[in-house]
């Protein structure tokens, strides 16, 4: 591993400078490596040796990579890979809708908004290869767990959230439940912080959902977005009469 060098102009930019380096370092590590989340990466005194930096720059590093789930330190035990998972993003979404004014209803609208055009874009592509009729099956099954729910007067978001993985399944990508997870916990979150009521109408979220399915059995791409842009829009339209407090 190159080492790298401490003079820079002044302090302030030498802490930069090498806590990026060192960041960039312990990351090309992982790779070069071949390390796998859960493995043990090199100590501190290994590190410092290799790179020719102090103690506190790695520690510093260390820390900022933990903080992006790059890496997990267990205190008694050394550093390891990280999962490398979105919690961060989810994090910063969180905090930067949060930082908007609770009456402003553009804040949410831009994470749904985004999380709109990922799932039309891929509800066309699951309904262009229509799923077996396995997990068809398991997506009428959630939708009538769902009714269920709302005839008994108890929230299903949970049962919501079941749906829309199950839905992408088929497709075999691994990052898309992450990344709509994040999306969904960011909306989550909010909700909680403002105080949001769940919907008051519960049978047209299941109308729509069953409306989704009905459309992928009949291999209709058009029908699947429509119904899939159909949804959102009442997500939309609630959470921007929640931030404007109308109920």
């Amino acid at each position: 591993m190159r080492r790298m060098s401490e003079e820079p102009r002044s302090p302030a930019v030498r802490h930069r400078r090498v806590s990026h380096q060192v960041q960039g370092a312990v990351m090309q590590l992982i790779l070069d490596s071949g390390l796998h989340p859960g493995e043990l990466l090199p100590t501190e005194a290994e590190l410092m040796e290799s790179l020719g930096v102090s103690r506190n720059s790695v520690r510093e590093a260390l820390k900022a990579l933990q903080a992006l789930d790059i890496v997990e330190i267990r205190h008694g035990y050394g550093t390891y890979v990280g999962q490398a998972s979105l919690t961060p993003l989810a994090d910063g979404l969180t905090f930067r809708t949060l930082l908007r004014p609770a009456t402003d209803a553009h804040a949410l609208a831009e994470i749904l908004q985004v999380r709109e055009i990922l799932e039309e874009g891929l509800v066309r592509r699951v309904a262009a290869a229509p799923p077996a009729d396995e997990i068809l099956n398991q997506l009428d099954a959630i939708v009538r767990k769902m009714a269920e729910s709302g005839e008994a007067g108890e929230p299903f978001a949970d049962l919501d959230r079941e749906f829309h993985e199950t839905l992408y399944r088929s497709l075999g990508n691994e990052l898309i439940p992450q990344l709509l997870g994040a999306f969904w916990n960011v909306f989550n979150r909010v909700a909680g912080v403002r105080q949001w009521s769940s919907d008051p109408a519960p049978e047209v979220t299941v109308d729509r959902h069953r409306a989704i399915v009905a459309a992928l059995r009949a291999r209709d791409v058009a029908g699947a977005q429509e119904a899939m842009a159909t949804h959102f829009r009442g997500i939309e339209k609630r959470a921007e009469r929640q931030m404007r407090g109308v109920n």
